[in-house]
């Protein structure tokens, strides 16, 4: 079987919505990795928490949503060891009441990514 997989995240298209609102007012937002300029930002865990993290509240605000609607995020790690940095930034972007969260370790992530979130969000009255 040949890996259909691209090389790169710039040149990939995949069969999922970034951004899936329901009328009930929740939000679902797919994974975001520590990407810009179309490849996983260098620098180590600090950096693609970051850059994921910017991602995530880019994709809130293409439907009128805030870091501050979220209610669940599930982070998924390469490695356990990178928690304690990654907790550092995610701390610092995110404001109280804190989201609901699971933390994962996998296998692997797409483009050989440190860190990446998915995560649910609730419009003001829903």
């Amino acid at each position: 079987m040949t890996n259909l997989a691209p090389a790169s995240p710039s040149r990939a298209r995949h069969p999922y919505s970034p951004v899936r609102a329901t009328e009930a007012g929740l939000v679902y937002i797919s994974g975001q990795l520590g990407i810009a300029d179309g490849d996983i930002v260098e620098g180590g865990i600090a950096h693609e928490t970051r850059q994921a993290l910017a991602n995530l509240q880019n994709k809130l605000a293409s439907v009128g949503l805030e870091l501050r609607h979220l209610v669940k995020i599930t982070v998924y790690l390469a490695s356990m060891d990178d928690r304690n940095a990654m907790d550092a930034i995610y701390q610092e972007a995110l404001v109280e009441p804190l989201p609901a969260r699971t933390c994962i370790a996998v296998a692997e992530l797409p483009y050989k990514a440190r860190v990446e979130f998915d995560a649910i969000a609730v419009r003001d009255g829903a």
